[in-house]
């Protein structure tokens, strides 16, 4: 399933750019288990090939279980991925087994804020330095962030505010069948 759903949204993203809509990336979650699979890199790469997608509009989200293990084969994984333009997220961040270290180790490229810390917030000051401190450590490390679940403009605000790179939640849209996507993208949503 997981190289179908690759496949399918380079291949929707593909039509959206060839329709004139803005060129925006598209994230894909992947599961630990996919994650480690050998033919995992050749996977992205035929699907990129396949769709004439081109590498950069492909994000991968990957779950901080997925990169525990500390071995050359996950680096060289990560490596490579980047090396085809492939960009690489930590979704969920701060939920999971958190290990500063691989953010030094490996090559990601943002890190997505778990809208358990952001549902609360602005009203829940513990939220709030949560956010501050990932938002403030990613710039650090140059690394973008994307908070999730944002549902208000109080959140938006703050998240502004903080430096946040993105955010995607229901305020600005819920999910989207691909022509209403595309609707959306030629307006209010290409903006912001």
């Amino acid at each position: 399933i997981g190289r179908w759903v690759v496949e399918q949204a380079c291949r929707q993203l593909k039509v959206w750019h060839d329709a004139g809509c803005p060129r925006v990336p598209v994230a894909v979650n992947l599961s630990a288990i996919e994650f480690r699979q050998i033919d995992l890199v050749a996977s992205i790469e035929q699907a990129l090939r396949k769709t004439g997608l081109e590498p950069q509009y492909l994000e991968l989200e990957l779950t901080e279980s997925a990169l525990l293990e500390q071995g050359d084969a996950i680096r060289d994984r990560l490596c490579t991925l980047k090396a085809i333009g492939v960009r690489l997220a930590i979704d969920d961040f701060g939920t999971g087994y958190s290990s500063l270290a691989y953010l030094k180790r490996y090559p990601i490229d943002r890190l997505k804020i778990d809208r358990s810390f952001v549902q609360d917030t602005p009203g829940d000051q513990d939220d709030v330095a949560i956010v501050t401190a990932i938002v403030q450590m990613a710039q650090s490390l140059k690394l973008a962030t994307v908070a999730e679940g944002v549902e208000t403009m109080e959140q938006l605000a703050l998240l502004r505010r903080l430096g946040c790179s993105d955010c995607q939640g229901y305020l600005f849209a819920r999910p989207l069948a691909p022509r209403e996507m595309e609707t959306y993208m030629r307006g209010v949503g290409a903006v912001g």
